[in-house]
């Protein structure tokens, strides 16, 4: 029992902090103001916890153009800590070569968690009119993925149905990443 405890609060713990780094990650992509000055309560609060890790990171490793690749390696350590952790917890069993396998993939499943998140508030706060900062962000944040989805699909009845059709397109790429980890821990 308490392997479990240990394993909820670590698996939360690294939700929020590498999904702050793969957050980061994107608004710095979109160039979305994220200092103090901005105004931008979720910039201040990713910058607060991923400082730490990224700001070493980035004297060692370097963007791409638009992509902070240090905040995504900062995530990848992350999820990667979880899974030593776990695994020396368990007895150090199995092969230590796969778990930067299920890290990359634990990666890759916390990108399409937060995303679908992401879209769900985003079709919620889209039923009611509001001017907030907030809302408006994560308008800048959903609107490059549903912007492909809007091109081909129109609206329905007055309706955007953009964000269903994306909901399901990130529930069948889910089901894609765990169906790949299965065959990738296979050759491992």
């Amino acid at each position: 029992m308490l392997y479990a405890i240990f394993s909820l609060l670590l698996e939360v713990a690294t939700g929020v902090v590498g999904g702050a780094c793969l957050l980061r990650l994107y608004m710095q992509h979109q160039r979305i103001p994220m200092s103090a000055r901005s105004g931008n309560p979720l910039g201040n609060f990713v910058f607060a916890l991923t400082d730490w890790l990224v700001l070493p990171l980035r004297r060692l490793v370097p963007s791409v153009g638009r992509w902070d690749m240090a905040s995504l390696l900062a995530a990848f350590f992350v999820e990667l800590s979880q899974l030593v952790l776990l695994w020396l917890l368990a007895g150090a069993e199995g092969l230590a070569l796969s778990l930067p396998v299920l890290a990359a993939f634990g990666l890759l499943r916390m990108a399409v968690s937060g995303l679908t998140g992401l879209v769900i508030v985003f079709a919620v706060l889209s039923w009611v009119p509001s001017a907030s900062p907030m809302s408006e962000l994560i308008g800048r944040l959903c609107t490059p993925v549903l912007s492909p989805i809007r091109r081909v699909l129109p609206l329905v009845g007055g309706v955007d149905l953009s964000p269903l059709v994306l909901l399901v397109l990130l529930q069948i790429a889910s089901l894609v990443l765990g169906q790949l980890q299965g065959i990738a821990l296979q050759l491992v």
